[in-house]
């Protein structure tokens, strides 16, 4: 029989914790908005529903992916470091599509996407500040 528990969670995760559990809610609360309100933004941002629905449905699942890390007991750094990854390239897409040419954005859609990458690369950041405290 092994009584070995696993670890307590422990102050040097309190900042990546917080950091997924806010990037997650407002993930999820963004995905709905983009489900929401695909058609009535579609003109003002230039953002097709065929982009934003799909948006939409995957910032969901990125979102509970995103809560169901935090609530882990310990944090994983292998999965933090794919959630770091996987926001860098979501900045990296974001600027891509700002700039490209290849979706019809309005001057509003070009800030939103930039404000978009913005917001989605202080997460990277604060979340690999966090994820490097855990690794001690």
């Amino acid at each position: 029989m092994n009584t070995m528990a696993a670890p307590a969670p422990t102050a040097h995760d309190d900042l990546l914790r917080r950091a997924l559990l806010f990037d997650g809610w407002g993930t999820g609360a963004f995905g709905i908005l983009i489900l929401a309100a695909a058609a009535p933004l579609r003109d003002p941002l230039g953002l097709p529903t065929s982009w934003s629905i799909p948006l939409g449905v995957a910032m969901l699942g990125g979102a509970l992916a995103l809560l169901l890390l935090a609530g882990y007991p310990v944090i994983s750094p292998r999965y933090t470091t794919a959630v770091v990854g996987v926001n860098g390239v979501s900045v990296l897409g974001m600027l891509a599509l700002a700039g490209s040419g290849v979706l019809p954005l309005t001057t509003a859609g070009v800030a939103f996407l930039l404000a978009g990458a913005a917001v989605v690369a202080v997460f990277a950041a604060v979340e690999y500040v966090g994820l490097r405290r855990i690794l001690g």
